[in-house]
């Protein structure tokens, strides 16, 4: 394509776009799209360019519905148009952008970023069931997913979990069956939060996992299962957890003064445990090392007199209990929590935090350190 031949290609696209109906916009995109879907393997650069540059004049005035087409038909092209894919990628109408989020590999995580945090659950939707995902990314979607982005992230082989994000996982697979299957199945979850999700989830799943699994990963959830039935928990070694990023953090946040329940609980729900530990060691005026354990205790008064010294409410109480690592609490713990919470004096809690912190015996009961 001469640099004349594509000067007048341009001026043509360009009068269509200002002038021309909607029909004839429309038939002109289909045909350019069309075009670079049958020639894209033997462009060059500076070929695909020019078809760049002529899609984004006609795609300023085209209606979603044609939108959508030009998205269908350029997603998962490469080389692709790479302004216009993550012209079509952002837009807010899920039509249009969900094709090329799902199957566009050139799309940059930071064009994702800006997706998942300015976009709906359709939109996560698509990017969840992307070929590969990094780890970062499947972390920030599983932050803002709703049910269904939740189950197709954890499906999806070519998403990369943290150790974090499959904590915050398993807090999703209790109340999620769906979730906790496909999770059980993952040969990368961790020993220790595989025995975690096996302890708190129902008979029926575990005999689902036993069934669907492969050979080696049946021995594996078999091996759990017998040891969580056991009350022994497999371990995989690891090192004590490094707090000094979070303390900083939750410093920082409380010299500002936002540090505060709608935080905390957000940590909560995030299952970020780490956070939510180290900003009950910081506004109880407690050291990490009496808050930690509490949060693995069988029985909820540790957290209790935590959460209290705080000087948070109870629905942030609650929110902590439900999302740690100990298994969740019934209704009927949480009312008597509740109730102990309710008549706690905070001076008393801080007083317990700071000087008796509770610490949970090997039957899981916390007494206060003499």
């Amino acid at each position: 394509m001469t640099a004349v031949a594509c000067s007048e290609l341009i001026a043509e696209v360009e009068l269509i776009a200002k002038s021309g109906t909607p029909e004839r916009r429309a038939r002109m995109l289909r045909g350019l799209a069309d075009l670079f879907r049958l020639s894209a393997g033997q462009l060059q650069p500076a070929q695909i360019t020019v078809f760049d540059d002529v899609l984004l004049r006609l795609i300023e005035r085209s209606d979603a519905r044609t939108l959508a087409s030009l998205s269908a038909t350029l997603a998962g092209l490469e080389p692709a148009p790479a302004e216009t894919v993550r012209r079509l990628a952002r837009h807010e109408d899920d039509a249009v952008a969900a094709p090329v989020l799902a199957r566009t590999v050139s799309l940059a995580d930071d064009d994702l970023v800006q997706i998942v945090c300015e976009r709906g659950q359709r939109h996560l939707l698509a990017i969840a069931g992307r070929a590969s995902l990094s780890a970062d990314i499947t972390s920030l979607v599983l932050k803002r997913a709703g049910k269904d982005t939740a189950r197709a992230l954890v499906k999806n082989p070519g998403a990369r979990f943290t150790e974090k994000a499959y904590a915050m996982l398993i807090g999703i697979a209790e109340r999620d069956e769906t979730v906790a299957e496909a999770a059980g199945l993952r040969p990368d979850l961790p020993a220790t939060l595989l025995a975690e999700l096996l302890a708190k989830t129902t008979d029926t799943v575990r005999a689902r996992l036993l069934k669907a699994a492969p050979a080696a990963l049946r021995e594996k959830i078999q091996a759990a299962i017998n040891a969580t039935a056991a009350g022994q928990a497999p371990r995989e070694a690891s090192a004590p957890v490094d707090y000094a990023d979070a303390l900083r953090m939750v410093e920082g946040l409380n010299r500002i003064g936002k540090l505060n329940d709608s935080t905390v609980n957000r940590f909560a729900m995030r299952r970020e445990l780490t956070n939510v530990i180290a900003s009950l060691a910081v506004l109880s005026g407690a050291s990490v090392e009496a808050v930690e354990p509490l949060m693995e205790d069988a029985r909820c008064e540790g957290v209790i007199i935590a959460c209290r010294a705080a000087r948070l409410n109870w629905q942030t109480a609650a929110s902590v209990l439900n999302n740690r690592r100990a298994a969740k609490p019934s209704k009927e713990q949480l009312e008597m929590g509740r109730e102990m919470f309710e008549t706690l004096y905070i001076s008393s809690a801080q007083y317990t935090m700071r000087f008796e912190p509770p610490v949970p015996t090997s039957a899981g009961l916390v007494r206060e350190a003499n």
